[in-house]
């Protein structure tokens, strides 16, 4: 079984890509897809489109687990919202079925806590999978945690 986590955003969407068999996971790979700030946003959400298809060609995920969106009084609120749009179409489009997970679910899922801290995850995500090294940037581990919380969820 082969998990996609998508933690969604303009700037930087976040992706962890983890395998789980038997009650074994491995952390297939992990990052970010980046658009940059001087871009036209239709131009952002295609680069989006264009390189999350590219990953799940790639891995060929069986599932996918995103991120649920709180609003939150910000100039760049709606444009997360877009790209989340963006992130969902493609993900219906290659028939890959969904899970959404509010942030406090996830992190109960992984921590034990659903009020845990970003450090508290890391070192969850770090701890459950054996790895020796933090994923960096923060998008790419928060994906990780999102997809761990549909293994959880299914005990893959």
């Amino acid at each position: 079984m082969i998990i996609i986590g998508i933690d969604p955003g303009l700037a930087r969407v976040g992706y962890g890509i983890i395998e789980a068999s038997n009650g074994n996971k491995k952390l297939l790979d992990c990052g970010i897809i980046e658009t940059p700030k001087g871009k036209l946003e239709e131009k952002r959400l295609l680069e989006i489109f264009q390189d999350l298809q590219k990953l799940i060609n790639k891995w060929k995920p069986n599932y996918a687990a995103v991120e649920k969106f709180f609003f939150y009084k910000s100039s760049t609120t709606i444009s997360v919202v877009q790209a989340r749009g963006v992130i969902m179409m493609t993900l219906g489009l290659l028939d890959i079925p969904i899970s959404e997970y509010a942030p406090a679910q996830i992190k109960l899922a992984v921590s034990g806590s659903g009020k845990a801290n970003k450090k508290e995850i890391l070192n969850a995500v770090m701890l459950d999978l054996n790895l020796n090294y933090a994923p960096k940037p923060d998008d790419s581990a928060d994906a990780i945690a999102i997809a761990l919380t549909k293994i959880y969820e299914g005990q893959y």
